[in-house]
């Protein structure tokens, strides 16, 4: 199955669940057939003149899958293997992710089929601002607002931004989120996504009490997210054993200072190599015998190959989709717990939605205000997926688009959809 149709397949068996529920049973299944289809997909050329004066056209993407509750809201990624089957699986996700947390948001996603490692500075502002106004009439504050994904981040989301206020004549700081505090974004949106999976993870493990003492983690992938999930982790009494970014990863049973692998990322451009540390692979990451494993880089790093292989007791998806739909079931007969992504990593998008309201009424809270509200919007959502859970008889991830696909019903019912 492609990525997409691993998406639907999830669906349609959390439609079956529904369906055969005796307290659900005035949902109606075909209804929410209109939820296997984006709205809207959009394949765009991005002409960019390159630093040598050769002009090159890449492909980019925006899909708008549902803005049944609320305008669509999804990142955008710079990233080689961006296809529109991705792109298309990521906005669905981000349709659930905001339901299942209960933001008035739809999904959406959009990415660009390049490696922005390859480019200059110059070269990336323009390819951004090219991409802009090849989306600028399907995108706004009130239609579709973009956010950083792989590989993009505040500083694309400026430029994103200003190309977009040009294009409108006006000062439009709502049209992105994740942006620099200086020209409208939130306190805390940089650490959002690795502060909302760190609070879920607690509410979680509280739940199934694991002493604190006890629990060794391992992180895969070293990005954004992952990088400040570590530091999160560490500092707050976890023994942090394993990281790893593109380039490979390090291990030390006795746990890693954080602190000095990020010292040591900066000066050497990975964390391999690290004076100390074990270098091992991102394969091996995946595979130690911890507690908790969190994938945190891109989708489908746990397939049926090695979905045996892996031993930690509890899986915290900070990425999207980094388990197969088919290895999600060789994990539960091995009872892996699996905190899935549409709730691990929501913090992101909570947080763009506290600096999308604080854009449109531009009033700005303070940082702990953010945290604050961040803390009870994701702990309630965990606490209302985990009774789910209980009530059903599913895994979080079963009981999350539950959730998720009763609320979009109901929007789609009252609106006459």
């Amino acid at each position: 199955m492609s990525q997409f149709e691993q998406c639907l397949n999830q669906f349609d068996k959390t439609c079956e669940i529904i369906n055969k529920s005796e307290e659900l049973t005035d949902v109606n299944y075909k209804e929410t057939e209109i939820l296997k289809h984006p709205q809207k997909i959009l394949e765009v050329a991005v002409p960019v003149k390159m630093d040598n004066g050769d002009l090159k056209v890449f492909t980019g993407y925006r899909v708008q899958y549902s803005n049944v509750r609320g305008p669509f809201k999804g990142g955008i990624r710079f990233h080689p293997d961006v296809n529109l089957d991705e792109v298309k699986s990521l906005a669905f996700w981000m349709t659930i992710k905001c339901a299942a947390v209960d933001i008035p948001f739809g999904g959406g996603k959009g990415g660009i089929t390049i490696n922005p490692k390859e480019l200059s500075q110059t070269e990336l502002e323009k390819l951004t601002r090219s991409y802009v106004r090849s989306i600028s009439q399907s995108i706004g504050p009130d239609k579709d607002i973009p956010a950083p994904d792989v590989y993009t981040n505040p500083q694309i989301m400026a430029w994103f931004m200003d190309e977009f206020s040009r294009i409108k004549g006006k000062n439009v700081p709502g049209v992105v989120t994740g942006k620099p505090i200086s020209i409208g974004g939130s306190l805390g949106r940089d650490t959002a996504t690795a502060q909302g999976g760190f609070y879920t993870l607690e509410e979680t493990l509280r739940k199934i009490n694991i002493n604190k003492e006890n629990i060794t983690i391992a992180v895969q992938g070293f990005g954004n997210a992952g990088y400040n999930f570590a530091k999160i982790a560490h500092n707050s009494g976890y023994k942090v054993v394993a990281v790893s970014d593109s380039k490979g990863g390090i291990y030390n049973e006795q746990g890693l200072d954080i602190e000095e692998v990020i010292v040591h990322k900066n000066k050497t451009k990975s964390v391999i190599d690290l004076p100390g540390a074990k270098n091992i692979t991102n394969e091996e990451v995946l595979e130690l015998s911890v507690t908790v494993l969190v994938p945190a880089a891109l989708e489908n790093v746990i397939t049926e190959k090695n979905a045996n292989n892996i031993k930690a007791k509890v899986i915290l998806e900070i990425a999207n989709g980094p388990i197969a739909l088919n290895a999600s079931e060789t994990l539960a007969k091995k009872n892996i717990l699996i905190i899935p992504d549409v709730l691990a990593n929501a913090g992101g998008v909570i947080v763009s939605y506290f600096e999308w309201v604080q854009n449109i009424r531009h009033y700005y809270w303070e940082a702990e205000k953010v945290q604050i509200r961040l803390k009870e919007k994701i702990t309630q959502a965990t606490n209302l997926i985990w009774e789910t859970k209980e009530k059903y008889n599913v895994d979080m991830r079963g009981a999350a688009y539950i959730i998720a696909v009763g609320r979009l019903r109901e929007a789609l019912r009252v609106r006459g959809i």
